[in-house]
């Protein structure tokens, strides 16, 4: 496909999933080599596994965590960022929970499924950062009851205020960027349809077709860094270690 002007937009959003990330060398959770090829969703990522042993629970965030801080944003999170930082009105809502987006300069990050760079406890209604790895305390020093990463697990809601934004984002979007979801993963994958039916243009980028394909005019079979770089040439550069 053409490059595209941003000047053509008036307001863009970048829909994205474990796909980007993947790039950067976070294992995906589903298919081949994916997280819950290995491990059972039911034993470490849902309330009731936390309930039952909070320290296993947390032995495996501490691991993702350890994998997350190890990765650095891949080109395509750059290109994301510097469109961001080029067009104003451009909107990133992200599946993903490892910040990337954030680290690759991204500001404005619609998070669905929580941070995992988040902890929260049942007594304070605020979440607070813990960048730690390991996270530096498991219980909460207020009430001493165990604090739990901040994401959306197995039979939790999406949280509220997130979808909210991300519906205001897609319903006035006249471009849609999906990057790397799989298309399965529901309430999420229904979102984008707000965009498509209200005529935005929509763009998928994924190495495969996805359940929700068809709802995209633009389908780019291609790494994320691969395909961003041809949509916005005078944006992209490649990827940077971190200091």
């Amino acid at each position: 496909m053409q490059a595209l002007a941003l000047d053509d937009y008036r307001a863009i959003v970048f829909f994205t999933g474990a796909g980007l990330s993947a790039e950067a060398g976070i294992p995906t959770y589903r298919g081949a080599g994916g997280v819950w090829a290995s491990y059972d969703y039911e034993t470490y990522a849902c309330q009731e596994a936390f309930e039952t042993d909070p320290d296993r629970v947390w032995d495996f965030h501490d691991e993702r965590r350890k994998r997350m801080a190890a990765a650095a944003p891949g080109g395509g999170h750059l290109v994301v960022a510097a469109v961001q930082k080029a067009h104003a009105a451009t909107c990133v809502i992200t599946q993903n929970i490892d910040g990337l987006h954030q680290r690759a300069g991204a500001e404005d990050v619609v998070e669905l499924h929580g941070s995992i760079w988040r902890v929260r406890c049942r007594c304070a209604p605020r979440v607070r950062p813990d960048f730690s790895v390991p996270a530096s305390e498991r219980r909460c020093g207020t009430c001493g009851v165990w604090r739990r990463p901040d994401i959306t697990w197995f039979g939790d809601a999406l949280p509220a205020a997130a979808v909210q934004r991300a519906m205001e984002s897609l319903a006035t979007c006249d471009l849609l960027i999906s990057i790397g979801t799989s298309g399965v993963v529901y309430p999420a994958a229904e979102l984008p349809r707000l965009a498509t039916q209200r005529g935005a243009r929509a763009i998928e980028i994924n190495p495969q077709a996805t359940p929700v394909s068809h709802l995209y005019d633009t389908v780019l079979r291609a790494p994320a860094a691969e395909a961003l770089a041809r949509i916005f040439p005078q944006l992209s550069a490649p990827p940077v270690a971190e200091a």
